[in-house]
């Protein structure tokens, strides 16, 4: 699976690269026709803006935001907004027929 990390009006250190690479690697537990995740750090007026785009098999990007004062905090609710996106398609899938 490949994972994208880029940044907007700033520059991302190695130790907020690793993060969000340990963060995010996480998501395809939830749904295994993950195919590719790219992340967009951006610094606004008040704090930080993340945006993860999780590509699915035939399935429309799921596109989840969060924004928050805190970058590391900012992270790990954009990626827990993902993960309830991702399992909530996932028991649609699952449950389609019943």
């Amino acid at each position: 699976m490949l994972i994208t990390i880029s940044a907007k009006h700033m520059q991302l250190t190695e130790a907020i690269t690793k993060y969000i690479t340990s963060k995010v690697g996480r998501l395809p537990r939830f749904f295994r026709g993950l195919q590719q995740l790219a992340v967009t750090v951006e610094r606004v007026p008040l704090g930080y803006h993340v945006e993860i785009r999780s590509d699915v098999e035939r399935h429309e990007d799921f596109i989840c935001n969060f924004e928050h004062a805190n970058l590391y905090a900012c992270v790990d609710l954009a990626v827990d907004r993902g993960a309830r996106q991702l399992s909530h398609y996932k028991d649609r899938v699952r449950h389609h027929h019943r």
